[in-house]
């Protein structure tokens, strides 16, 4: 076996790893240290999502494998040493017409397949089990439970001296966004003064939270679990400050939880906002 045999051996093996062997490293929501693969998904629309990753990564593996393929034999083939006398050769029809449509086709493949999931993630189902409201401040959440007594809360970042064991720093938020399992969520994102982004990786939601627009998504964990986000858009100084928790609970938690937050929560108009100052500071 030749040497660059080998290296191409030795290259699809990395490669092979990379993409499966490491698939399930990521088995803890938040990510953990070395962790090579996205967030373990926790919906059916984030498994969509990885599976298009994954494919993506493979014809992109192939593609760059192939292309290096090509300029290696060029060097050995065609270098000065090994043809002395250069090829006039400008034009090779089977060559150029291959080399227009199969990238094409590719591309169309790979268009296709996005334009499908973009579908499946944009489009709220008509059925949907409950609906919350994000909204995006300078620098916290909002939230608010439309379909369980319209009580409201904020959701601000624990600080490190605040933190209990198995929090996660940065991700850890005073309240916490609790859903039942198996229940589809329809999300209302909107933000009440600069542009930020309501994002939860295992979920496979993102999506801007803009002043005066609110957007729709969803999702529907199928695993009971603490789930972490962060705003993703640059939105100021704290832009990193701001996570997202999520709690999915059984029906009977959520039940229970539902009744302690209307009493907890309970909407006063007249209560003062909630003042910059009092936002959770990490700790240098």
């Amino acid at each position: 076996m030749s040497f660059y045999q080998r290296l191409a051996l030795l290259l699809c093996g990395l490669v092979t790893a990379g993409t499966f062997g490491f698939s399930g490293s990521a088995a803890a929501d938040p990510p953990v240290a070395w962790q090579w693969d996205l967030n373990k998904p926790a919906t059916d629309l984030m498994r969509e999502i990885v599976s298009f990753h994954n494919a993506l990564l493979i014809v992109i593996t192939l593609i760059s494998l192939f292309v290096l393929v090509l300029l290696v034999y060029v060097f050995i083939k065609f270098n000065a040493k090994a043809n002395p006398k250069a090829s006039k050769t400008t034009h090779n029809t089977v060559i150029e017409v291959l080399w227009t449509v199969i990238p094409v086709v590719i591309l169309v493949a790979i268009t296709a397949s996005s334009f499908r999931l973009l579908y499946h993630q944009d489009v709220v189902p008509k059925q949907t089990d409950m609906t919350i409201k994000a909204i995006g401040k300078q620098w916290y959440w909002s939230y608010e439970y439309p379909d369980h007594g319209n009580f409201t809360f904020d959701a601000l970042m624990v600080p490190d001296k605040e933190l209990k064991p198995g929090q996660p720093r940065l991700l850890q938020t005073d309240n916490v966004v609790v859903v039942p399992v198996n229940a589809t969520v329809k999300v209302l994102i909107t933000a009440a003064d600069v542009i930020h982004a309501w994002t939860v990786p295992s979920f496979g939601v993102k999506a801007d939270a803009v002043p005066g627009r609110t957007q729709e998504r969803w999702f529907k964990a199928d695993r009971e679990g603490t789930f972490y986000g962060q705003c993703s858009e640059l939105c100021g100084v704290n832009h990193g400050f701001m996570p997202i928790t999520v709690e999915v609970v059984s029906k009977q938690k959520f039940d229970a939880w539902v009744t302690e937050a209307r009493r907890k929560f309970a909407r006063d108009d007249q209560a003062p906002p909630r003042q910059v100052a009092e936002i959770a500071q990490p700790s240098n």
